[in-house]
């Protein structure tokens, strides 16, 4: 009869190991998708900042072919012995010089130099944030699954460490999907990249 009531402990034990092996389950699928979001966004702010960093460079080369006409007509104004074409020469530089400025920074339409750099650098921000999320949330979905592996052990093998390792591994698999939701971060402080 003993040996009866010895093995409806086991299979409540069993039962409850299997509701642990579930509930970390559920927390690595929770972390996979959290993770491949993170990814997703991850590249994406890095290629708006890329459009970004293209579009600074064609303003680049627009603000410096307009400062180079502009010099060279002012060295046309100087050679020009008619004032009607010295002005005219020195209007036409002047409306360069504006429109070369003008490519530095556009505030009205955020399409300046200026600003495309600082919203290029926004989003590479966006980007590493995203990442740095991405990474914590692998560690957590790593451990998740090493800890699924050792709790599935721990049923075959009735050997009590490997409950323990599974709890502590799911232990840190939460901790590293903590990290990923609130300090993405928080591993850079300890020299982890």
């Amino acid at each position: 009869m003993s040996h009866g009531h010895g093995h409806g402990l086991v299979e409540g034990d069993n039962k409850k190991i299997a509701i642990l092996i579930s509930v970390l389950a559920l927390f690595l699928a929770v972390c996979e998708t959290l993770g491949k979001s993170a990814q997703t966004d991850a590249l994406k702010y890095k290629a708006e900042a890329s459009n970004l960093w293209a579009f600074f460079q064609a303003k680049t080369i627009r603000k410096t072919t307009m400062e180079t006409a502009a010099e060279q007509m002012e060295v046309d104004v100087k050679l020009a012995k008619d004032p009607t074409v010295k002005d005219l020469l020195e209007k036409r530089a002047s409306a360069w010089k504006t429109r070369a400025a003008r490519y530095e920074s556009e505030p009205e339409t955020q399409e300046g130099r200026k600003e495309l750099s600082a919203r290029a650098k926004a989003l590479e921000a966006k980007s590493d944030l995203a990442l740095a999320k991405y990474h914590n949330y692998e560690f957590g979905s790593a451990a998740f699954q090493i800890a699924i592996v050792l709790a599935s052990s721990y049923l075959i093998t009735q050997v009590v460490y490997l409950l323990w390792g599974a709890i502590g591994v799911g232990g840190v698999g939460l901790l590293f999907t903590a990290l990923g939701l609130f300090a993405p971060n928080a591993m850079h402080l300890f020299g982890a990249h």
